[in-house]
């Protein structure tokens, strides 16, 4: 599906255009800034709440990263915990000073200091945190506008097809008004434009602009209109399960982000079980297995994907017990090293597959570069620190207690948007 995209210019409150030239002996330096302060008051830490498997700050981070259209990347916080998942997820860190870190304290006013810290910087692209549905392409057609078509600052609007009317005070005595309609002559939906509203993804502004208008819109001003499904704004608690939702359809997962996954590796320790073995009186091994889970197998395999068990040779299954759960899943059961990658490579190879056709569930340090190489991953929710930061999904579950099924979900919604997709393309071309 193709971006609406539409740009109107303009001089705002009388500022000159900024010089297109770039600086002496190259272009010049582009930087996103997303601002993350610590103390959020409507959601507490919000800027590392966990969204859809991935802290909210790293949704716009990745597609900043991977628009590849910065020469920097920049989160400006004033929080430990923000400052190492921003690293975490590929940023550098200003680290605001308390003269910018009050409740009071205005975006504008931290943007002019980062600013002022960072000379090198000639464009500003200040990205919203709480826009997690943003995708490289918004962000490398939005930055094309002032590096290519000479606009001055650039921001990101929605079209809303919504009827104002003016705010009565009841002691006023006023009548209320339509700002935006005839009550007597309502147009239809389709008869009506509609009209543009920031939806604060982004705002892009050169520096030379926001120096001499005091703002990041002024000068030779465009509009960037995103569709309504990637204007998600995550502001009070009442928004988060509806962004997620949201996210979990129209987000960015990523260049390395499978159309269609074909195999799959699932660690049976502390994901397909609790990692806990049990025995019988007769000294018989036990594991428990959520019969969700097991569906959730079975479903995947029906939609083509192949299940691959994996478990370690230091925590091994006994051959009667994986005899058994290759009975209860169909899935073929793998032992492998401390050491799983080259192993599975091997696999991969012989299936002729890349590791982007492959989703990877684990969770231990030792599986970190698996969950980095594979298409989709995921981890339990008690996993360590180390294979939640490899991972490119943390499942709300624990191990054993669902968590296979809920990133099985995940990947065949992620099948589904490749199907979308793929017919919305094929529909473009048939525009063309």
């Amino acid at each position: 599906m193709l971006p609406r995209k539409r740009a109107v210019a303009g001089e705002n409150n009388g500022a000159a255009a900024a010089s297109k030239q770039p600086r002496p002996g190259g272009k010049r330096h582009v930087a996103a800034l997303i601002l993350a302060r610590g103390g959020s008051k409507g959601i507490p830490l919000k800027n590392i709440k966990m969204l859809a498997g991935v802290p909210l700050l790293g949704w716009v981070l990745r597609a900043a990263v991977d628009s590849d259209m910065f020469d920097s990347v920049w989160v400006s916080t004033d929080h430990d915990d923000i400052e190492a998942v921003a690293r975490t997820w590929g940023a550098q860190v200003h680290r605001r000073s308390p003269e910018v870190s009050r409740d009071s304290s205005s975006s504008l006013e931290t943007i002019l200091e980062f600013v002022r810290l960072y000379p090198e910087v000639d464009v500003i692209c200040h990205i919203q945190a709480t826009s997690p549905c943003l995708h490289p392409f918004h962000v490398k057609e939005a930055v094309e506008m002032i590096t290519e078509q000479g606009y001055d600052s650039v921001f990101a609007v929605v079209r809303r097809h919504q009827f104002r009317w003016k705010e009565v005070k009841k002691e006023s005595g006023e009548l209320t008004v339509a700002f935006n309609l005839d009550p007597v002559h309502r147009p239809r939906r389709q008869d009506w434009d509609g009209e543009l509203c920031e939806n604060g993804s982004f705002y892009f502004g050169t520096k030379e602009i926001l120096q001499k208008s005091g703002s990041l819109q002024g000068g030779k001003i465009a509009y960037y209109e995103m569709l309504p499904e990637y204007s998600v704004d995550i502001d009070v608690d009442i928004d988060w399960p509806v962004a997620e939702q949201r996210v979990l359809r129209y987000g960015y997962f990523g260049r390395d982000s499978p159309e269609v996954v074909r195999l799959m590796f699932c660690n049976v320790s502390g994901c397909l079980t609790d990692g806990r073995t049990y025995l019988s009186a007769s000294g018989e091994e036990m594991v428990s297995l959520n019969g969700k889970d097991a569906t959730a197998i079975r479903k995947l395999q029906t939609e083509g994907v192949e299940v691959v068990l994996l478990t370690s040779d230091t925590d091994p299954l006994s051959p009667a017990l994986a005899e058994r759960l290759t009975k209860r899943t169909g899935c073929k059961v793998l032992q492998v090293g401390t050491q799983p990658l080259e192993l599975l490579e091997t696999v991969i190879k012989e299936k002729q597959l890349d590791w982007k056709d492959v989703a990877f569930m684990g969770n231990e340090a030792v599986d970190v570069e698996c969950l980095g190489l594979a298409g989709l991953s995921a981890v339990p929710k008690d996993a360590p620190l180390e294979a939640i930061n490899g991972a490119k999904y943390t499942c709300h579950s624990l191990g054993g207690l669902g968590v296979v099924r809920e990133f099985a979900e995940h990947i065949l919604l992620q099948k589904q948007k490749a199907k979308a997709q793929l017919a919305q393309d094929r529909i473009d071309r048939l525009h063309f």
